[in-house]
């Protein structure tokens, strides 16, 4: 074949009355036995060239079109006039032809082979704010080196296939990235380090194809996310391929979120649930972090007092708590967020940045760090007893969250082999007993 453009879409967002859909793709080159993503300018996010005259129609159970919107001048559009809780089907048209509908090819090692699954374009609408829907969704941290990158990669593509199998096991409704989306190739902090579109496809496009064009991403941003870690700050890439600004900016305009600088947002899924995303990142200079920037600050500690969810549930890069063994806990969240939380009522934490599973309690406080989504560190932690540490694994994992009204579930799931199912992983508890007992944290 030697050269191919391969198409992709992407359900980037919902809220309670609307959807965020995006199309693009990729130029692939065949190199020494292998395929990748050529150089070839912005072919996929909010900056690229316009692929011709799109209509992007929401459609529901009848076939009705109950939602249309034409552009020429991008490769993303909401639909708006939806309903609450409601599953549609999506479809997008590029010059009168539906986009990605022809021969697909999915990547394997060495070779492109035929797709392994046809798409899935559906969409459902989160909840009115005052509905007590039930919610599950997934969670991952540190997945980002891409699924050709030797034993990292086998990881990466181990999790998302369990990841893959819980979508298509459970009702999911959308995936919560705990930052590290893409990390800087072998070559060190400056190859592909996620600042062009090229180094995005085997990190993020193609591993997770089959779920975020159904269910949309929430991010946050990570020290590899950053330029904390690499030579290039990503963030303009990332504000790029997950349309931040178009995302955030109405939610901006609302108070719902604060994106410059930092990246933070409020996301309401329903009367039940309000996840907070906490920029753990350094700010413009290092000492200081975007949270002690004194408007985020504010944004912060008034978004925490008005919610009246009954789950609030921030989540960031950098744990507060952690056991290591390559990080401590964070002093400034101990000193400047952490009695914020305590404050408003916050029951969990969700972080990822330590390569490993751990699940602690301090006070009425509980926290998730999950950190191992494609990364991983084998060594035993070292300050269980001073991060309040109940159980953790050296394993690679996702998150799998279930929001009821009254209690929140947390099973941390591991890699699943070609044509297995997951399996949670089984935690080691500080005495060395093994547990396998979803993390369950009940109202009162």
């Amino acid at each position: 074949m030697g050269a191919h453009f391969e198409p992709y879409v992407q359900l980037v967002d919902v809220t309670d009355e609307a959807a965020l859909i995006a199309w693009g793709g990729f130029h692939l080159g065949e190199h020494a036995g292998g395929w990748r993503a050529e150089r070839t300018g912005e072919t996929f996010g909010a900056r690229s060239e316009p692929r011709g005259r799109a209509v992007v129609e929401v459609v529901d159970g009848d076939g009705v079109i109950v939602g249309r919107t034409v552009t020429d001048e991008a490769n993303h559009a909401w639909v708006k006039g939806l309903r609450p809780a409601t599953t549609y089907r999506y479809r997008v048209l590029v010059d009168g032809e539906p986009w990605g509908a022809g021969e697909r090819f999915d990547w394997a090692p060495g070779t492109l082979g035929a797709a392994w699954r046809p798409l899935d374009q559906r969409l459902r609408t989160h909840a009115a704010g005052s509905e007590p829907d039930p919610v599950t969704f997934l969670a991952v941290g540190d997945f980002g080196v891409g699924i050709a990158s030797g034993a990292d990669g086998m990881r990466q593509l181990a999790v998302a296939r369990t990841m893959q199998r819980l979508a298509d096991a459970f009702d999911i409704r959308f995936v919560v990235g705990l930052g590290d989306s893409i990390y800087h190739g072998p070559g060190g902090p400056q190859d592909a380090t996620g600042a062009f579109d090229e180094d995005w496809w085997l990190t993020f496009f193609q591993p997770y194809r089959y779920l975020f064009d159904h269910l949309p991403f929430y991010p946050t941003a990570g020290n590899h996310d950053s330029s904390d870690t690499e030579a290039s700050d990503d963030r303009e890439q990332l504000e790029d391929n997950l349309y931040l600004r178009s995302r955030f900016g109405p939610r901006e305009e609302a108070g719902r979120a604060s994106i410059d600088p930092g990246l933070f947002y409020r996301l309401r899924v329903g009367s039940l649930l309000e996840l907070v995303c906490v920029d753990t990142t350094w700010g413009a200079e290092r000492g200081l972090h975007w949270f002690d920037e004194p408007g985020q600050r504010g944004w912060l500690e008034r978004t925490l007092a008005s919610s009246n969810a009954v789950w609030q549930v921030p989540f960031s890069h950098h744990p507060a708590y952690c056991a290591g063994p390559n990080h401590e806990s964070m002093p400034e969240q101990l000193q400047r967020l952490v009695p914020l939380y305590r404050r408003h009522g916050v029951r969990l934490l969700l972080h990822g940045h330590e390569h490993n599973f751990q699940h602690g309690q301090v006070d009425e406080l509980q926290y998730v760090v999950s950190g191992a989504g494609g990364k991983l560190d084998e060594r035993t932690p070292v300050g269980l007893a001073e991060a309040g540490t109940l159980s953790w694994a050296a394993v690679p994992h996702c998150l799998l969250v279930h929001v009821t009204p009254d209690r929140l579930v947390v099973i941390p799931y591991g890699p699943t082999s070609p044509g297995a199912t997951p399996v949670p992983v089984a935690r080691r508890r500080p005495d060395g007993t093994v547990t396998h007992e979803p993390i369950t944290i009940p109202l009162h």
